[in-house]
């Protein structure tokens, strides 16, 4: 079968993208508007660009309107954000802050989960979770305006949060959680090796 682009609406596309491009690692983005309020969302566009600088990328789509979600409007205003890395453990909580919510609630408080300091940039931490990267924004690339236009974040990673129980033998070991398909989601636990 082929599918011809032209012929798809936006959501057939995405769908197909998503059920195609799998496992994808999730980034849960905290942020900070001006007023303080602290955000948090999921983004499964994700990855790591390069340890020279040190680097990752998420992507952000615009909202139905064309606007910005608060996640890419505070990084824009403020250049910094922290990427949350997801386990079982949060998934639950990681689930409901995909929710479009006002950007005057707190998905932190919305979803249940702690806050905690970051050590060189403003946005917290989710507390429950056994690493976090904290980035400052390297350059937004805007793929397409409108509705449904893709964004890259590009952010510099200045700090990495690691919980002493995933570090066995030196290395860190995290069972992360990824998106597979539409709305299901799959553990490392099932990972295996070609060694």
């Amino acid at each position: 079968m082929q599918l011809d682009l032209n012929d798809l609406s936006g959501s057939e596309i995405y769908q197909s993208m998503v059920s195609m491009i799998t496992p994808r690692p999730i980034a849960w983005v905290s942020t900070l508007s001006t007023d303080g309020v602290a955000n948090l969302a999921p983004f499964s566009f994700f990855t790591g660009v390069g340890v020279r600088p040190p680097t990752l990328v998420f992507c952000p789509a615009n909202r139905g309107d064309g606007s910005p979600k608060d996640t890419l409007a505070n990084i824009q205003r403020s250049g910094e954000f922290v990427v949350n890395i997801v386990t079982q453990t949060v998934a639950r909580a990681m689930h409901l802050s995909a929710a479009d919510v006002s950007p005057d609630v707190d998905e932190f408080e919305l979803t249940g989960v702690d806050k905690a300091d970051s050590l060189i940039v403003k946005p917290p931490r989710v507390a429950q979770c056994v690493a976090a990267m904290e980035c400052r924004l390297h350059q937004v690339i805007q793929l397409a305006a409108g509705p449904g236009g893709a964004n890259m974040v590009v952010g510099r990673i200045v700090g990495f949060h690691v919980d002493d129980e995933i570090v066995q033998d030196g290395k860190m070991v995290i069972n992360t959680i990824a998106r597979s398909g539409r709305s299901l989601y799959v553990a490392e636990s099932d990972a295996f090796s070609l060694d």
